[in-house]
């Protein structure tokens, strides 16, 4: 149901699941774990993965922590996008990645939840693109000590919210790695 024309596809965006990103998140393993197994699902069902690395002053591009976790391994035909800002389309080129795939749809999974998942969700919603949000495949560092809630509570409440989320001829949904659909959008 996207709001752009002519854009069928589904892709899997994976978002910063980079060693320094990623280090100690919550539940780490098991989240990297689902994702590893959604870009098996992606692969075998030809779905465009995109992934995206981020970087700033305290991560730098191309340095160890930088680098995705090796649990994970980018095809090398697989698009790769390096940000500097938590929306994923902000300064980037994702948005003609994605139009050259012809995808509306994204099915998103990574880190961290509170910063650059929630503003990529948000910002892919506002840019007319479906959008799932894989509610057992997303974490975060904890920032309690800053005043934040504990990451699970973090975690639960933008899936909660995720799940209400809609516009004018968009969708939103959050579903569980094992129910996500890599078709060519809800109900496929």
């Amino acid at each position: 149901m996207t709001t752009l024309e002519g854009r069928p596809a589904t892709a899997l965006l994976v978002v910063d699941v980079q060693e320094e990103v990623v280090a100690g998140a919550y539940e780490r393993d098991a989240v990297v774990a689902r994702i590893a197994g959604l870009v098996d699902r992606a692969r075998s069902e030809q779905v465009p993965v995109v992934w995206v690395q981020h970087h700033d002053d305290g991560l730098e591009l191309g340095s160890d922590g930088w680098a995705i976790v090796p649990e994970l391994s980018p095809a090398p035909d697989e698009p790769r996008v390096d940000k500097t800002h938590g929306d994923a389309f902000e300064g980037t080129p994702l948005a003609d990645v994605l139009a050259d795939l012809d995808v509306g749809r994204l099915v998103v999974a990574g880190a961290e939840t509170d910063a650059c998942i929630r503003s990529t969700i948000h910002g892919a919603f506002t840019r007319g693109f479906d959008v799932t949000l894989v509610t057992d495949s997303h974490t975060a560092g904890d920032k309690s000590a800053w005043g934040a809630p504990p990451v699970d509570q973090v975690i639960a409440h933008t899936n909660l919210y995720w799940q209400w989320q809609s516009a004018p001829g968009r969708t939103a949904e959050a579903v569980p790695a094992a129910e996500v659909r890599l078709g060519s959008g809800p109900g496929s």
